[in-house]
């Protein structure tokens, strides 16, 4: 058996791009607009493939489905993408402070 970082499908991380534009919506169940619109308010950037299309991750299609989420009990899409930042942000800077905790020395 091959070492299981040599497999295709290990590629298929967070951070792959390997989701059309098309499929993405389809998953989500919602419409390509809808994904146009999260980019233009800059809540997910997909990657373009060689032809200029769309590429969506699994991470950001994470991000997508919160903001179908906050978009389908009412919050307009602009706050919903401002909100899901500003969630992003205030979890990395909980990650940075308890990194911060555990490399401080006690005394």
């Amino acid at each position: 058996m091959p070492p299981r970082s040599t497999r295709p499908v290990d590629k298929l991380d967070d951070d792959y791009p390997a989701y059309t534009m098309g499929r993405a919506a389809e998953m989500l169940g919602t419409t390509p607009a809808f994904l146009r619109a999260l980019g233009e308010h800059r809540l997910i950037t997909p990657l373009r493939s060689e032809g200029g299309h769309r590429r969506y991750t699994r991470h950001q299609l994470r991000l997508a489905a919160r903001a179908r989420q906050l978009v389908d009990t009412g919050t307009h899409i602009e706050a919903a993408c401002r909100i899901i930042i500003l969630e992003n942000q205030l979890e990395q800077a909980r990650r940075l402070n308890e990194e911060q905790r555990t490399r401080e020395p006690t005394s």
